[in-house]
């Protein structure tokens, strides 16, 4: 894989920690249950790492948008298959910019 093609994988494998970090800390019950919670936490931190990667073959605002969207669709995904969590259709028409947004500056 060349190397603007593996920081773009590591930025969407830190998004996808991100989500697995989100899940964790709802599971956690607000850290009340310390296993999810430090599991919570130690997903952070993995997605931090793995975003450090990233910026070495891309700009910092590219890879961070792209873990944030990835970030922000897999939990919003995520929080409706596994916790019945229901966005508005506002809400879909949110994501669908932040989706455009990441597309732009990724182009740009």
């Amino acid at each position: 894989m060349s190397a603007p093609g593996l920081s773009f994988a590591l930025a969407v494998m830190a998004g996808i920690l991100d989500v697995a970090a989100n899940l964790a800390s709802t599971k956690s019950n607000g850290f009340a249950r310390r296993g999810w919670g430090a599991l919570s936490i130690l997903l952070v931190l993995a997605a931090f790492a793995l975003l450090a990667e990233a910026v070495k073959g891309m700009d910092l605002a590219i890879a961070y948008a792209l873990l944030g969207a990835t970030g922000i669709f897999g939990t919003a995904i995520c929080g409706r298959l596994f916790f019945g969590h229901r966005l508005k259709p506002i809400g879909w028409v949110g994501l669908s910019l932040i989706f455009g947004a990441v597309l732009v500056l990724h182009t740009a």
